[in-house]
């Protein structure tokens, strides 16, 4: 994990890479996050720059390989693509969170784009399937009782 965290740094910093971090643009040129649908909020879940400007130190970087790792549990990997739905980080995923998941697993495209009436009611069928206090919102709980249902979620999850 260090080889790898250190070969993302430029070679002048490579000899200080535990106090160094790395950018969002070098995080996202690794294999395991270049196709995936949700780098950009992968990098800000994981992140703890004060900056904002999501880059990595090498604890954050380590704690993203953990979670990516096949021996993190599903418990841990739900908590994290929780965190990674949940768009406007405030702890619950609501209609808006859920129509970005919606478009980020369907792509950006016109062609693949669902319409308005596709997408209402993806999102209720969503809804009534996970959101078991019917307060139009998915917590971290219920998330977690829907995933724990899926056992294929661990396997094919969006962390892998």
């Amino acid at each position: 994990a260090y080889k790898r965290f250190s070969e993302l740094l430029p070679k002048e910093e490579r000899e200080n890479a535990c106090s160094a971090r790395v950018p969002k643009s070098q995080i996202l040129t690794l294999p395991e996050l270049r196709a995936n649908p949700f780098q950009h909020r992968i990098c800000r879940v994981f992140s703890t720059s004060g900056d904002g400007d999501d880059s990595m130190s090498f604890e954050d970087f380590l704690d993203m390989l953990s979670v990516f790792s096949d021996s993190a549990t599903s418990d841990v990997k739900s908590h994290y693509a929780f965190r990674i739905f949940d768009f406007d980080d405030d702890g619950t995923l609501d209609r808006k969170d859920l129509e970005k998941l919606v478009n980020c697993l369907t792509g950006q495209g016109e062609e693949s784009r669902l319409s308005n009436a596709e997408m209402e009611q993806l999102i209720q069928n969503i809804l009534e399937e996970s959101d078991i206090d019917k307060d139009g919102t998915i917590n971290l709980s219920e998330f977690q009782h829907v995933v724990s249902r899926s056992p294929d979620f661990a396997r094919y999850g969006v962390l892998q």
